[in-house]
Order: structure tokens, then sequence, then C-alpha cells
């Protein structure tokens, strides 16, 4: 729902493979699938790694985010959804 209402506001970049309703996360998820299912059949070891290659979220201050989404006219419930994602967020990377 949240994305079907950003999406009016905030068109999807068609390279986009996350938060879309065609087939790219299938596709990319099958290749994963695959993948793994290699790895296993041969016992060998498989590592990946997901990658934001727009850095968007590295190079974005989160309140810009916000700002256009409200500028944009984007219902306020999604944005304090958005907003929310935002809060107190971290990553760790072992």
């Amino acid at each position: 729902i949240a994305m079907a209402r950003l999406v009016r506001a905030c068109p999807i970049n068609p390279r986009q493979r996350g938060f879309i309703s065609a087939s790219g996360c299938f596709e990319n998820l099958k290749l994963l699938q695959l993948l793994v299912k290699c790895a296993k059949q041969e016992h060998r070891k498989l590592g990946v790694v997901f990658v934001d290659i727009a850095k968007a979220f590295d190079t974005v201050c989160h309140q810009h985010i916000i700002a256009g989404l409200i500028q944009r006219g984007v219902d306020s419930h999604v944005v304090h959804l958005v907003s929310d994602m935002y809060r107190n967020i971290t990553t760790c990377i072992v």
C-alpha cells in the first residue's frame, strides 16, 4: 500500500529492482536461488552481497527525503511511516 502511494508521487527508476511488482525481483530471487543450489550441490562456499549502487541512502539526507515526500503531496501517514523507518537506524556488518 505504501509503495502504491509513493510511486504516484515519486516514480521509480526503471533499473530499480526492489519495491516493484514487475518480474525484476522474481528474476533476482531465481538467480540467487540457482546460485545457492549450485553451491550446495558442489559443496562450495557462497558469499552474497547486496549493494546499493546509487548509494542514495548514503548520500541523501533523510530529512531531504521526508521534505521531498511532503512537497510532492504524499499522504501524511505514508510520510510518517517512511520517517519512522529512518529513526534510530544502524547498520552492522559482521
